[in-house]
């Protein structure tokens, strides 16, 4: 019976995988790009001579490489730079600011609004910046922070250009270019806003394929409305394994909607006992770490009614 020793295994890594030639652990063999698992010493050999033999593996290990990422718990939401606690993931629980680009935590925009003198009300929380005097001025700042990089100013603008809203003339090609530029620059929110255009087809033309890429790029980045949407996907596709991780995935960083469906998973037999109780902790400690007490007071005045 023949063996196959280390030393057998270290020189298939240096050897051409169509022809068998060496490179003498030179480093000029390419590895495959999209699995990784075999190299190649030119395009003739990985094109022609392996690529029929190799493409079924490729694809497998490739697909597998991506689940590995996909499903991968996100990095966490920063923290408010006011009051250090981690930001809401709702949105509209949290406010960017035109002036200095911060992003803060309702409940400490709010708290400053109730407890500040009248002539300090309306001034930035952070910076000490007056608020913008019209729709125009938040406008102009919006721009300028755009110009500079800032990809929620970016996202917000293309929002405005998106509705037609704050005397912005409505333009839908403008507000998808603001929306890439803000998705390529790493921007979460970017891509689900571009995942939800091409699922709606008001914005832009359906494309079923692009509402699953840009909705998978805004799940890893730590979305959890994408996170949710791609488990009910899943789930209305028959994948209940995929459509269960991802509710624990967004479930662990606090998403209601998401723990509901894991409790209802787990009376149904779809989820384990040990995955639920699991997740409840995660869920539950991610809610602690969020809560404030000025953050429920901001939550309060939100459905007041007018």
């Amino acid at each position: 019976m023949s063996t196959i020793t280390t030393k057998d295994a270290d020189d298939s890594k240096h050897q051409c995988s169509a022809c068998g030639d060496s490179d003498d652990g030179g480093g000029s063999l390419k590895a495959c790009t999209a699995c990784n698992l075999v190299k190649y010493c030119n395009r003739t050999c990985q094109q022609v001579a392996h690529r029929p033999a190799h493409k079924k593996a490729c694809k497998k290990r490739a697909a597998e490489l991506f689940d590995e990422k996909l499903f991968k718990q996100p990095p966490p939401n920063e923290d408010c730079p006011i009051c250090y606690l981690r930001l809401p993931i709702e949105g509209v629980q949290n406010m960017h600011k035109s002036c200095c680009g911060k992003m803060l935590c309702g409940g400490c925009v709010y708290a400053n609004t109730v407890a500040a003198a009248d002539t300090e009300k309306q001034k930035c929380v952070f910076c000490r910046t007056k608020a913008p005097s019209s729709d125009e001025v938040l406008i102009e700042r919006l721009k300028k922070r755009a110009e500079g990089n800032d990809t929620q100013a970016m996202l917000n603008l293309g929002n405005h250009y998106q509705r037609g809203t704050k005397g912005l003339r409505q333009d839908h090609a403008k507000a998808l270019e603001l929306y890439h530029k803000s998705a390529k620059l790493g921007n979460h929110s970017a891509h689900y806003y571009l995942s939800v255009c091409y699922h709606n087809g008001d914005t832009v033309e359906k494309d079923t394929r692009k509402v699953t890429y840009h909705a998978q790029l805004a799940a890893m980045a730590g979305n959890v409305k994408a996170r949710y949407d791609l488990g009910c996907d899943e789930h209305n596709a028959g994948n209940m394994d995929r459509a269960y991780k991802h509710w624990m995935i967004s479930a662990n960083d606090g998403y209601d909607l998401s723990m509901k469906e894991i409790q209802e998973g787990y009376q149904s037999g779809f989820v384990t006992k040990d995955d639920y109780e699991k997740t409840m902790w995660a869920y539950g400690n991610l809610i602690d770490e969020m809560k404030s007490d000025d953050r429920d007071r901001y939550a309060a005045y939100l459905i007041k009614p007018n």
